[in-house]
């Protein structure tokens, strides 16, 4: 964590230095930008793992930029600003801010709810990598594959295949119904209970050609179980 890249977008350099330095101390690493449109090109070319973002900017202001990163990806924000006001701590809120600092601050506060933020990331990132057996899904990735003594074998998965092994993943050993499966996983135009059937065969011959037929089966009367019995 404390490796993870900052990116500051702030106007004022005396505020950016100072957010630097401390930032710096403790061991991450730091870039600044001091208008909106630097900001949002520093984050679609670096990829920081988390943003610290001022409200009043030149050319596009916090808000704009935030719903820029948003677009992008899910990058944690915390707004850094002199706005104290209820509705713009809500908006940023709104937008996908993740927590929100107002001026004048304590470098160590920022410091710590920046510590804090990366940690609720990282676990819930953590979170999204699912493991059954020797099925891997990373939900972050998109993709999964099976470990064996050989290495990774990754899965070529369609968009619904994946979807439904990730959402079995989340509950190893438990019979879901087909009509749930429709319900949690396929797109409208798809939704007919006799599609699973069709994408589960998929899904147990993609899983057999890696090793792992075992790990999904049928289950009479009910639907689809991920996972054996007893284990």
């Amino acid at each position: 964590m404390y490796n993870a890249l900052i990116l500051i977008i702030e106007d004022e350099p005396e505020i950016a230095d100072i957010l630097r330095g401390y930032l710096d101390r403790e061991g991450f690493r730091t870039v600044c930008a001091a208008d909106g449109n630097t900001g949002i090109a520093h984050h679609l070319r670096l990829k920081p793992d988390l943003v610290l973002l001022d409200v009043k900017l030149p050319g596009p202001d916090g808000f704009d930029v935030l719903a820029a990163i948003r677009r992008q990806g899910e990058t944690p924000v915390i707004m850094v600003t002199a706005l104290g006001e209820d509705l713009d701590k809500l908006q940023a809120l709104r937008i996908g801010a993740d927590d929100y600092v107002v001026k004048p601050f304590n470098p160590l506060e920022v410091v710590a709810r920046t510590k804090a933020v990366l940690r609720r990331t990282n676990a819930a990132l953590a979170d999204k990598v699912l493991r059954v057996g020797s099925l891997v899904v990373d939900a972050t990735a998109h993709q999964a594959y099976v470990t064996s003594a050989t290495g990774n074998l990754a899965l070529d998965l369609t968009r619904t295949e994946f979807r439904l092994l990730e959402h079995m993943a989340h509950f190893p050993r438990r019979a879901f119904e087909r009509s749930e499966l429709v319900d949690a996983c396929l797109p409208e135009g798809d939704a007919l209970e006799r599609t699973v059937d069709s994408h589960m065969s998929n899904l147990r011959r993609k899983l057999a050609s890696a090793g792992a037929g075992e790990l999904l089966s049928g289950v009479r009367g009910v639907g689809y179980r991920l996972g054996t019995v007893n284990g």
